[in-house]
């Protein structure tokens, strides 16, 4: 896949980093040894953080950031990443999809950033923009319907929206079958460091627990 930020995102957000990682992979419907460690980094999370601390995190801060400049409101269309760790915080358990949207999960919340993970079959040509969403501009959000995503940040294919920080698109997204997987971590507090050392552990786990030489990834 080629990526490509748009202007828009340029403009409200200059010190952008990303990177994308392919791979192929097996899925499975469960993996207890990911879990072991999900659990592990929620306990963790518990012993270190509020729900008020973990939106001061440079990743959670800096996508928070982004949002409001889009001109959406951060606290109603939370980044997923920010989600998943205030469900952790409050106690609940972290709904358990398969072994790649747990594994994505897993990355996002360890290290804060928002992670779009897709079934890259399902794309419609080979490039994805990153733009921001246009009013009235059709997204289903995976197991949420239909969205409004004006003001999100949004990657797009030939077809239309793909993903957005705050949930990826049923068009798109991975399932059981899933052999070709595409994940983008959108860095927008710009610490390219970090970024790339949450792609290669991406990598790890995926030659851990989804039968993969964990791929390649490049940043943009």
């Amino acid at each position: 896949m080629k990526v490509i930020v748009s202007d828009e995102i340029e403009q409200v957000c200059k010190q952008f980093v990303g990177a994308c990682v392919e791979a192929d992979v097996v899925n499975t419907p469960y993996s207890e040894g990911l879990w072991k460690e999900i659990n592990e980094l929620g306990s963790q999370f518990r012993a270190t953080l509020t729900t008020e601390s973990l939106k001061k995190l440079s990743s959670i801060e800096a996508t928070r950031r982004v949002y409001k400049a889009c001109g959406k409101d951060p606290s109603r269309y939370r980044p997923a990443s920010e989600a998943l760790i205030r469900r952790m915080l409050q106690g609940k358990e972290l709904y358990q999809i398969d072994t790649l949207v747990d594994l994505i999960n897993l990355a996002s919340i360890k290290f804060g950033y928002s992670i779009g993970g897709f079934d890259a079959d399902k794309f419609v040509g080979d490039t994805l923009t990153l733009g921001v969403g246009k009013a009235g501009e059709p997204y289903e959000g995976i197991g949420r319907g239909m969205i409004n995503i004006e003001g999100l940040p949004v990657y797009r294919d030939e077809k239309g929206g793909v993903g957005t920080p705050t949930s990826d698109n049923e068009r798109t997204k991975i399932e059981l079958s899933t052999r070709r997987l595409v994940v983008l971590i959108n860095g927008y507090d710009g610490n390219e460091s970090r970024v790339r050392a949450n792609a290669e552990f991406i990598q790890e786990l995926l030659r851990r627990y989804c039968q993969s030489d964990g791929g390649t990834f490049f940043e943009y």
